[in-house]
């Protein structure tokens, strides 16, 4: 699946089963919550908190997955094409970090 294809679809489940987008200040605030929840996760599978009984059935994927179609969904309303955005953002990342990490030290 492509991203595009991504969005489509994306719009397609909120017009026939959501009826409609949520706002935009709505969907941050639940970007926000969703990013929250794989923070959760990450600080218990790799950090240093320890699991709560109601946290064992939690899957990572699943909330990254979360993550990306509230992502979307913003991206549908606010009019940005993320293929367009990410390789644009990639062709300048790879600009700027040409030899950035090669002469990091921390990463070898």
């Amino acid at each position: 699946m492509t991203l595009h294809q991504a969005q489509q679809i994306v719009d397609e489940w909120i017009r026939t089963v959501g009826v409609r987008y949520f706002n935009e200040l709505t969907n941050t605030a639940i970007l926000m919550e969703e990013v929250g929840e794989v923070a959760r996760i990450m600080a218990r599978q790799y950090g240093e908190q320890s699991f709560k009984d109601s946290d064992r059935e939690i899957d990572l994927g699943e909330e990254l997955a979360d993550v990306l179609f509230v992502l979307i969904c913003l991206a549908n309303q606010t009019g940005i094409d993320l293929t367009t955005a990410f390789q644009k953002r990639m062709e300048k990342k790879t600009r700027r970090d040409a030899t950035r990490h090669q002469h990091n030290e921390k990463l070898h």
